[in-house]
C-alpha cells in the first residue's frame, strides 16, 4: 500500500481534535545510532552532504505558504551525526529519543499509531528497528492546545487568535484547536499538533509542558528537543538559568556510551565554573519573515588564526548585519563547522601554504568533498598547524588535531572537517555555524543567566 502523502496526512490532522523549580537535573547525553556504511567515504560524503543541508537551512529557514501556520524549525537532515537525549512525557510516562538541538526552539515527538515517516530508514538491515512514538491516548494528561491559548502564537503568527474565526470574541469556552503546524525544511517536512502534556523529568514534573504530536514527517526518524532561545524550547519552558554538555568523540562510529546534559535552574549568581572561559552572546539580527535567526545563539567570533597566522577575513561575515547576513552561531545540530565561501577559501587556503610536509591528496577530496586533503601515509606523526577561534571578550577556543582534520580510513589521508556552500559573498544567514564536531571533547556551557557562553577543553568520558 502506498505511504500517505504530507499533504492528505496534514489535512487529516484536522479530525484529531478529540484525541519550573530551582533545580539542576543530569540527563545521559548519546549519539544517535545508525548502522555506518562499511566505505568510509560514503560515511564521510553523508556527513559533508548533512552539514551542508543543515546550513543551507539555518541560513535561508522557510516558511510555509499555508495560513495556518508560518513556523519554520530546523530540522537534522539525516539520523546520524547529531546526539540524543530521551525524555519522558505522559501519564503514565512514555519514554521517546530526542535528538538535541541548539538551532531550533519546538519540542515535537513522533506521535500516534498514524505516524508515517517517509525516507526515514537509514539502516542497512533489512528489517529497520521500529520507530519510538508517543501515543496521546495512553496518557491522562494529553489536552490539545487551544486557539486562544497564548501558548499557540508560540509557532503560529502573534496575531493568532484573532484568527481563531470559530470563537466568539472574549468566549473563555472557545473548543477551536490551535491551527496545526507544518514545518517545511530543505530536505523534509513534519507536521502535527501542539499538546500540553507533563513532561517527567528526575525528580521534576513539568505539568503543561508545550509539546508537538507530529504525525507525519520526511527524513526525520526521531523526535527534535529544540534548545534555542524561543518560548517553545527545552530551557524556555523550563526556566533553566544555564545548560551545559560535553561531546562524547565521535570518529563516525555508534557506541553505548554517553555523557551528561545539564539542566540548572538553580544558579542565580555571577559566578564562572572553574577553568571555564567565556564569550557574550550578540545581539540576534531581527529580519522580518526570519523568525528563525531569534532563536540562534550568535557569538562574537572577532578573529581566525591557522598555525598562529591571523586569517584575513572581512568584517562583514564576522558581525550579523541588519539584513540576518553574517555572524557566528554554535549548532549542536551540525556536525561539521560551516563557513561561507569566502571565509573557507581563506581558512583553507592559509593551511595549504602552510603545510609543505604532505602532498594533497586530490582523489580524496572528490571523494569525500572535503578539502584540503592531505595523504600523511608513511609518516608516523601527523603535524599540522592548529586551528583557533577568537571570541569576544578574549574567550580563545585552540582545537585539537583530531578536532578539524579526519584521518579517512586505509587511505592515508587527512581531510580538513570544515564544509562550504562555494558562495563568495555570503548568501544570507550566518556565515559561520559551529558544529558539533569541532566541540566533542569540550564542556560547553549555555549561561542564559548572564547571556554568554562558556568553554573548556575535558574529556567527555
Amino acid at each position: 500500500m502506498a505511504a500517505a502523502s504530507p499533504i492528505l496526512c496534514f489535512l487529516s490532522l484536522l479530525s484529531l481534535s478529540s484525541l519550573v523549580s530551582s533545580t539542576t537535573i543530569s540527563l545521559p547525553l548519546s549519539h544517535f545510532t545508525r548502522n555506518p556504511s562499511p566505505d568510509p567515504y560514503q560515511n564521510l560524503n553523508h556527513l559533508v552532504s548533512a552539514s551542508l543541508t543543515r546550513a543551507h537551512h539555518l541560513k535561508n529557514p522557510q516558511s510555509t505558504t499555508t495560513t495556518t501556520t508560518i513556523s519554520t524549525t530546523p530540522l537534522f537532515p539525516h539520523s546520524y551525526g547529531a546526539y540524543s537525549i530521551s525524555l519522558s512525557f505522559g501519564t503514565p510516562p512514555q519514554t521517546i529519543p530526542f535528538l538535541m538541538d541548539t538551532g531550533s526552539d519546538l519540542v515535537w515527538f513522533p506521535c500516534t499509531h498514524r505516524y508515517i515517516c517517509n525516507n526515514c530508514s537509514f539502516s542497512s538491515t533489512a528489517n529497520p528497528p521500529p520507530l519510538n512514538t508517543f501515543i496521546p491516548k495512553s496518557s491522562s494528561s494529553s489536552k490539545i492546545v487551544g486557539c486562544l491559548s497564548p501558548k499557540c502564537g508560540w509557532i503560529h503568527d502573534p496575531d493568532i487568535q484573532s484568527r481563531c474565526s470559530d470563537c466568539a470574541s472574549g468566549s473563555s469556552n472557545c473548543t477551536q484547536i490551535c491551527p496545526p503546524y507544518l514545518i517545511l525544511y530543505g530536505s523534509g517536512s513534519t507536521g502535527g499538533l501542539l499538546l500540553s502534556e507533563t513532561l517527567d523529568l528526575p525528580e521534576k514534573h513539568v505539568p503543561e509542558f508545550i509539546v508537538g504530536c507530529s504525525i507525519f514527517s520526511s527524513r526525520q526518524p526521531a523526535g527534535i528537543a529544540g534548545f534555542g532561545r524561543g518560548p517553545p524550547s527545552l530551557p524556555s519552558q523550563l526556566g533553566l538559568k544555564k545548560f551545559s554538555y560535553c561531546l562524547l568523540s565521535r570518529q563516525f562510529d555508534d557506541t553505548s556510551k554517553s555523557s551528561s546534559l545539564v539542566l540548572d535552574g538553580a544558579s542565580d549568581s555571577g559566578e564562572k565554573t572553574d577553568g571555564v572561559v567565556y564569550t557574550p552572546f550578540v545581539e540576534n539580527p531581527k529580519v522580518a519573515g526570519r523568525r528563525a535567526f531569534s532563536v540562534y545563539y550568535y557569538v562574537g567570533l572577532r578573529r581566525i588564526t591557522v598555525g598562529g597566522k591571523r586569517v584575513k577575513v572581512p568584517y562583514r561575515y564576522l558581525t550579523p548585519g541588519i539584513d540576518g547576513s553574517g555572524g557566528t552561531i554554535v549548532d549542536s545540530g551540525t556536525t561539521f563547522t560551516f563557513m561561507s565561501g569566502e571565509v573557507f577559501e581563506l581558512v583553507a587556503n592559509e593551511f595549504e601554504n602552510q603545510v609543505k610536509s604532505y602532498k594533497r591528496a586530490m582523489d580524496v577530496e572528490a571523494k569525500t568533498g572535503l578539502r584540503p586533503c592531505f595523504n600523511a601515509s608513511g609518516h608516523e606523526t601527523l603535524s599540522l598547524p592548529e586551528l583557533r577561534f577568537h571570541f569576544k571578550g578574549g574567550a580563545e577556543m585552540g582545537l585539537p588535531l583530531e578536532n578539524y582534520f579526519v584521518i579517512v580510513d586505509n587511505s592515508g589521508a587527512v581531510c580538513m572537517a570544515v564544509v562550504t556552500d562555494g558562495v563568495v559573498g555570503g548568501s544570507g544567514g550566518p556565515a559561520i555555524i559551529l558544529g558539533n564536531f569541532q566541540t566533542q571533547n569540550f564542556y560547553v556551557e549555555y549561561d542564559l543567566r548572564n547571556e554568554r557562553l562558556g568553554f573548556r577543553r575535558q574529556s567527555c568520558k
